[in-house]
């Protein structure tokens, strides 16, 4: 699919790897709607990069929520045919551990914003791409592509509501994927590892570093454009579908 013209809803498109590819889009002639809960970060970059950018504050937890910024991106710019999923949170607790047991409340959140906020702004975003006229000789519609984790498959200790979630996320990949093939909606899934995110700025520098020498190569932290470049790939190669693509740079997760 062409991205020059097209619409893009990114999650998560207030920072990190969602601002990346939100920037990486614009710059390919697309219109976007950044879905954020922060509002502050979301209005500036919105500001910034002109009126080919609105920002919608977004809960993706929230039906209404999202049911309302889909309804401004099409009262905006018409229709939706991209849609990025990179809202997320990161969270730790041992399921048994010195303070207790893992905290059902926390397992709750995490499950809610990860997965469940992923399937539901790609359930209504799906629904305005099956209205779209075909872009694509092939009949193609819109494109979905997720966010999961290297965690879904080597999920390390205290990762046990972190790594269901992303598998969760991985596992919906295909059948999603069926379930929008009639419509030429393809559906993919990135699999990060270590990405420098904002989440790292928080960490002691001998952590950082020490992190950046376990993957294979290049031994390196992945940067956010590693992400936005596959994901930009995704997009314009018709022929990826049902597909999870970890991008880690070789790393296989230890225990701890």
């Amino acid at each position: 699919m062409e991205i020059n013209s097209h619409v893009a809803v990114v999650t998560g498109g207030a920072s990190g790897m969602g601002k990346e590819i939100l920037e990486n889009l614009v710059a390919r002639g697309a219109r976007v709607a950044i879905f954020d809960v922060n509002s502050a970060a979301g209005e500036k970059i919105a500001a910034d990069l002109g009126d080919d950018v609105i920002y919608c504050q977004v809960d993706v937890t929230d039906e209404d929520s999202v049911a309302a910024g889909v309804a401004d991106v099409i009262s905006t710019f018409g229709a939706i045919h991209i849609c990025i999923n990179c809202a997320g949170i990161a969270t730790g607790s041992k399921t048994v551990g010195k303070e207790g047991v893992f905290p059902l409340s926390l397992w709750k959140k995490t499950l809610d914003i990860n997965l469940t906020g992923t399937f539901n702004v790609l359930r209504l975003c799906a629904e305005q791409m099956t209205k779209n006229s075909p872009v694509t000789e092939d009949g193609g519609r819109g494109v979905i592509i997720n966010t999961a984790s290297i965690a879904a498959f080597e999920g390390q200790v205290g990762q046990a509501a972190y790594s269901a979630s992303k598998g969760g996320i991985v596992a919906l990949t295909l059948p999603v994927a069926r379930d929008l093939a009639g419509y030429g909606i393809r559906v993919n899934t990135i699999a990060p590892g270590l990405i420098e995110t904002p989440m790292f700025e928080s960490l002691p520098e001998p952590v950082v570093e020490s992190l950046s020498k376990t993957p294979l190569y290049p031994q390196r932290l992945g940067k956010p454009s590693d992400i936005a470049h596959m994901m930009i790939a995704i997009i314009e190669n018709d022929y990826i579908n049902g597909e999870c693509i970890r991008m880690d740079a070789g790393l296989r997760m230890q225990p701890k």
